[in-house]
Formats: C-alpha cells, sequence, structure tokens
C-alpha cells in the first residue's frame, strides 16, 4: 500500500502493514510523556468550533470517556454529563482537568484494551492524537465494547502533531488523507456504522484548522 500526500484512504484500501504504524521515534512513550505539557495545540477559534461541535451531537446527562486525554476535554460546560472519564498517559494533565470526574492512566499502544466495562459510555472522544496510535483498529474494536449501542465516537484532528510520535501512514498523508484514514478505522472495525465526516475550519483560513470523523457503535 503505497501512500501519497493528497490521497485518500477508503472503506475498500488494501491491508494495513506493520510499516505503517511505525515511528520515528519508536522509544518508550511513557517517557516521552512523562513531562506534563499543559498548552493548547490548538487556537482559540478552532477550540471553540470542537466545543459546540459536542454541544450538538454529545448527549446531556450521558457519560463521556476522553480517549488520549489531557488537561482540557474541550466540552461544553453549559451542558451537564453524568460524568467525563479521561484515560491519558500523563497524571499531573489528568489531574488538571477540570471536567473530568475520574481518570486513569493507560498506554494504548502498550495495551489497546480499555479497562472499562461493556456498553458503559454514551460518547467516546478522541481529540488531537489519534494520529499516535501504533494498533488503533483494536483500540477502535475496544471503543465500540465499551459504548452503548448508538453511542458515538468522536475524533477531531489538525495540522498540528508531535512528528517523531506520530505513525509513518498519518504523516504521509495530508488533511483529505488523514479523513479517509479515519474513516477507514472505523469501517474496518466492523462495530461502527458508517462514519460521517463534518470540516470545522474557518472558511477564510484565518485559524487552525479542525476536522471531525464520527461514528456510531452497532
Amino acid at each position: 500500500m503505497v501512500l501519497h500526500a493528497g490521497s485518500e484512504v477508503s472503506g475498500s484500501a488494501p491491508k494495513f502493514q506493520v510499516a505503517h504504524f511505525t515511528r520515528r521515534d519508536d522509544g518508550d512513550d511513557a517517557v516521552f510523556y512523562a513531562q506534563e505539557r499543559l498548552v493548547h495545540h490548538l487556537d482559540q477559534p478552532a477550540r471553540d468550533a470542537l466545543t459546540a461541535y459536542y454541544r450538538d451531537v454529545l448527549p446531556a446527562g450521558g457519560r463521556v470517556l476522553d480517549l488520549m486525554s489531557s488537561w482540557v476535554s474541550h466540552l461544553p460546560e453549559d451542558q451537564g454529563f453524568a460524568d467525563v472519564t479521561g484515560l491519558g498517559m500523563n497524571e499531573t494533565e489528568l489531574a488538571a482537568n477540570p471536567q473530568l470526574t475520574g481518570y486513569c492512566v493507560h498506554d494504548l499502544n502498550a495495551d489497546p484494551v480499555l479497562p472499562l466495562a461493556d456498553q458503559s459510555f454514551d460518547a467516546c472522544l478522541i481529540a488531537l492524537s489519534v494520529q499516535y496510535l501504533t494498533r488503533p483498529l483494536e483500540v477502535f474494536a475496544d471503543i465500540s465494547r465499551v459504548l452503548r449501542p448508538g453511542g458515538v465516537c468522536v475524533v477531531s484532528f489538525s495540522n498540528r502533531c508531535f512528528p517523531t510520535k506520530a505513525v509513518a501512514i498519518w504523516t504521509a498523508l495530508d488533511d483529505p488523507g488523514h479523513t479517509g484514514l479515519v474513516a477507514t478505522y472505523f469501517r474496518q472495525t466492523n462495530g461502527f456504522g458508517e462514519p460521517v465526516y463534518e470540516n470545522l475550519s474557518d472558511p477564510g483560513g484565518r485559524t487552525d484548522p479542525i476536522y471531525v470523523v464520527s461514528a456510531r457503535a452497532l
């Protein structure tokens, strides 16, 4: 499977190869993420656009899983949720997140099985971090396990990343390719319905781009 910038990966793409998920830095992720990074990875308008999207699609009063979480979850503050569970790599960042009602430190690249009960969440978020998954199909399959039927998984991304930790298939693609790649993760998992794409970016290109691919658990 040869990838070029500008290509889009469709649901009929060939099977992934090990080389697609190699990284320039294959060192221990726990070491890389040991230092907390209490910084924003999007500008304010892009963050506001993501929050507005969450307000529209996340169920009020629902249980939310913030996967690969950090010190911010971008959730609307005026929409109550039963609870928000964060799963991430840095305990200091998770502890600093005021929107989490609980959290655990867990490395999905080392163990893609979520330490969570079946059908226990109404929504799962992966914000600005899907590019770091080295075992995405296993992770997405387990997301479908912990979501209730009809629960939504929302994957958002921009054009920023830690390039040494992003997988090779991600760095080989541009934004349309990233959209197709995330859609392929959903389609090849078999636990989700057809993915939906949204471009939340400012039409004039004056702010950071922000894209969303979502799908509902079957």
